[in-house]
């Protein structure tokens, strides 16, 4: 790794020796979500030097965290995916984020959300994953140009990136998705207001609300 070393026989020394460096974090954040051509990361993260990227990469790979994947069938483009080693960063990783979104409301000028930050924040917001064994709701959220869905059968909850077939109810919101998922918006003012607008069975939406909240509003995480 480039960065420089902080000189401690220590665990948290060595990870922030890994994982610390710009962009970094990102990239993992991404690869969480799934598998990605360097195409796909490059434009998922919009403003990364593509010499960045690829140094990145490269010292993800020396330490066992990401792994280039050989295409198959008719794919010709190499994919990147995490390691089982590099997998385990996810409970980190989700906890930096409710930590760093804690601190959100209104998106900053110039910030965007990308596939990966939504896929992320609703896997987040899913915690365990339990739901009642006899749901079978699929929901697709839709954030500025943004598409993800989230699905609750069979006892579990998924959340994913991009669109899904047959959904049960389609969520188009802006920033105030984040009210909502908080606890500081009730499901029913929020569409009253025109914060989110529904498509499908509205009575779903309070489930959404509900199975999607996090318990301290402070530590909610944000879309974006």
């Amino acid at each position: 790794m480039t960065n420089q070393h902080y000189g401690q026989f220590c665990g948290l020394a060595r990870a922030a020796e890994i994982v610390g460096q710009r962009w970094t974090l990102l990239i993992l954040r991404d690869l969480s979500v799934g598998p990605r051509r360097y195409s796909e990361l490059v434009s998922g993260l919009p403003g990364i030097p593509t010499n960045t990227l690829a140094s990145r990469l490269k010292e993800l790979e020396d330490e066992g965290i990401v792994e280039r994947m050989a295409p198959s069938g008719a794919e010709r483009s190499v994919v990147y995916a995490l390691t089982p080693r590099g997998e385990e960063l996810g409970p980190a990783l989700d906890a930096l984020s409710r930590w760093g979104a804690g601190g959100m409301r209104a998106p900053r000028e110039g910030e965007i959300v990308t596939t990966a930050s939504i896929t992320a924040a609703l896997k987040v917001a899913a915690g365990d994953g339990v739901v009642q064994a006899d749901w079978d709701t699929a929901y697709e959220v839709h954030v500025a140009d943004v598409i993800a869905h989230v699905i609750m059968r069979d006892g579990v909850i998924l959340a994913g990136p991009g669109p899904i077939e047959n959904p049960d109810l389609v969520i188009t919101a802006g920033p105030q998705i984040r009210d909502v998922m908080a606890g500081e918006l009730d499901a029913t003012t929020a569409v009253a207001t025109g914060a989110v607008q529904l498509e499908g069975d509205p009575a779903l939406f309070e489930r959404f609300a509900e199975t999607l909240r996090v318990p301290f509003s402070v530590n909610v995480p944000a879309l974006g």
